[in-house]
Order: structure tokens, then sequence, then C-alpha cells
């Protein structure tokens, strides 16, 4: 029943959990100011992390990652972690960070950096986590659920987002919070909470009640839909965050972390994404530009030839991460070079 963490609770409580919102609307106990209702485009979520190991020195986690995400936290660091992204710590018990070589930092006996220039900091992006009341988020949880068990057909849009046809239409769920919502079910629950079946077979892993090999492989698509459209993944920004939401986190002295077993993941570029097509706007000779179906793997991921350039990776977070990038590159492009509804 999924990998845990978050516990058996619907997708408002999920949006309230990634938000920090209590029943009452409110942030944690050391809450900054919330922005507007419904505003879910920050650019940097206002929960960021804190230097981890002894004392709260080198780039780990507090204990209670995951559960006051209203809290203001310090720097977040690269640091030395196993295949699966979890911490290696040193003797001492601190976590290690690394400098931009990969070489490991000295440490002091307080677990700092000698020479914290050194240090490389982790950004987390926009990660568009809503800052909005539970009473709002509880209706867009509703609408989502609603939307899901309306659907007469499910497909996926060339990055994996969830594209749904409803009345006749088709719909992409492309809200970064409601994005971010499924990417935490289907890791902590393995099934969406409220969605009891979906429209033919290929996505019942989606809605089946266990955590299955299926939930993480589809997840990197919601994930890179959660969160900046620019910019590159990296697997320590994968790490941070699912610790910050929860998933699967275990505490050894005073730092805690995610544990996602990435041991049986596995992405190959042209399997996923040669002979996907997109349409989108293309620039013409003449300087204008005309709606056209065109291969993601040529267009995306294509050399100076335009010839897409295929790379692979298992058995880690590194690959998971690998795949969670090439999705958001895909979604910038579509953004990018979106066709106009007056033009579709």
């Amino acid at each position: 029943m999924g990998q845990g963490g978050s516990g058996t609770k619907g997708l408002g409580g999920i949006f309230r959990d990634i938000t920090g919102m209590d029943d009452q609307g409110r942030r944690g106990s050391d809450a900054v100011d919330s922005a507007d209702e419904g505003d879910d485009t920050s650019d940097r979520p206002e929960w960021a992390g804190q230097p981890g190991g002894k004392d709260g020195s080198g780039g780990g986690q507090p204990s209670n990652a995951g559960s006051t995400k209203g809290d203001l936290f310090g720097d977040l660091w690269v640091i030395l972690r196993d295949e699966n992204g979890v911490p290696i710590l040193t003797d001492e018990g601190f976590v290690q960070p690394l400098d931009a070589e990969g070489n490991t930092i000295e440490l002091d006996e307080e677990g700092k950096p000698v020479d914290e220039t050194l240090t490389l900091e982790v950004e987390l992006g926009r990660l568009n986590v809503g800052r909005a009341p539970s009473k709002v988020l509880q209706t867009r949880a509703d609408e989502v659920i609603d939307v899901l068990n309306s659907a007469t057909d499910v497909s996926t849009d060339a990055a994996g987002r969830l594209v749904l046809t409803v009345d006749g239409e088709e719909k992409t769920i492309d809200s970064p919070l409601e994005n971010l919502a499924i990417y935490v079910a289907l890791l902590t629950q393995g099934t969406i909470p409220g969605v009891s079946d979906l429209p033919g077979d290929t996505y019942d892993f989606m809605v089946d009640g266990a955590y299955t090999q299926a939930d993480l492989d589809a997840s990197a698509a919601f994930l890179a839909a959660a969160t900046d459209k620019t910019g590159v993944f990296t697997s320590d920004e994968i790490a941070y965050i699912n610790t910050f939401l929860g998933i699967s986190t275990t505490t050894v002295g005073d730092v805690t972390y995610s544990v996602i077993d990435y041991s049986d993941f596995s992405y190959d570029r042209s399997d996923a994404y040669d002979g996907v097509m997109a349409t989108v706007l293309v620039e013409q000779d003449d300087g204008s530009f005309l709606a056209q179906d065109v291969d993601v793997f040529d267009t995306v991921f294509g050399d100076t030839d335009g010839v897409g350039v295929d790379v692979s990776a298992s058995g880690s977070l590194d690959a998971y991460t690998l795949a969670a990038d090439d999705a958001r590159a895909v979604i910038e492009f579509i953004h990018e070079y979106a066709v106009p509804e007056t033009l579709e």
C-alpha cells in the first residue's frame, strides 16, 4: 500500500499537506505570510529545507520535514548520497557536503563545512505548491476527483501528463498543484484516492490501491509537471522534495531523508519519446508560424542535425532524475510552442 509517509487520506488532505495548510487554512507554527487564494505559481516554495546533521548543520532535513511546510528553512547543499539518494553519513552522523568537483568538503567538529564557500546550494525552484486556504484546496481536490471519475477516455500527452476526455472534450491535467498531489498519492498510497475506476485498463495501476513499479514509473511525469518548466532537475533536488513531502521517510540521528527504492526503475529516452508526436507552432521560412505535428524525440532531444540523441539509465535516483528532467523539457517545449485555441 504505497511507499508510506502520508498515510491513507483523500486528495484534499494531500493538497493540505503539500501546501502546509491546516484545516483552518493556516500555515505551520513559524509561518510566513500566505499569498492570494489559489496562487500556485510562486517561484520558490516558502518551505525550503534546513541544514541537517547534528546541531542542524550540513544540508539534511529536520525530523519533522514533511509536516510543517510553512516553516522557513535554511540552505540545502549537494551532499554525498547512495544510488537511491539516501545520504551517506560521516562516522559522526553528519551529512557530507560535496564541492563542484564532487569532492567531500572538510567538516569541523560540529559538522559544519570549514569553508562553506565550497558548498553547492540546491534550488528547489518553483515547485508550485499552492498557497490557498483549506476550503479552496478541498474544492480543487473535489474537482480533480470529479473530472477523473467522469472521464470517458484517458490517455497521456507527449510528456506523460494525464489527458481526460469529458463530455467529448479533452482536458490535460496541467495544474502544478494537481500534478504534485497525484505524484504524492501514487508514491504513498499507490492510488489516486476518491477515484474508483478509469476508462480502459491501461491506467488501472493508478486506482488499484496498491503501490507498484508502474506507479513509480508514471510518477516522474507528474513531478516534472509540478516544478519549473525551465532549469534542470537534479537528484539532490528530487531527494529533498521527497523528504519535504514526507514520502517514505526515515530518521537516523538528527537527519531525516526519503528512502524510495529506485533499484528496479529503468529509463530509455528513445523508448519513451521516439515516434511520440506533439502539435506545436513551427516557424516557416517566411517567418510565420504554422501548427504542425513534430516528433518529440528529434525536436526536443535532437543534435545539431535534428536527430534525437538517446540516453538511458537504470537502478538509481539518477535514472529517475533523467526521466523526470526529460519530461520537464518536453513540457517546456509544449508550452513554449503551444498552438493557441483559436488555431486549433
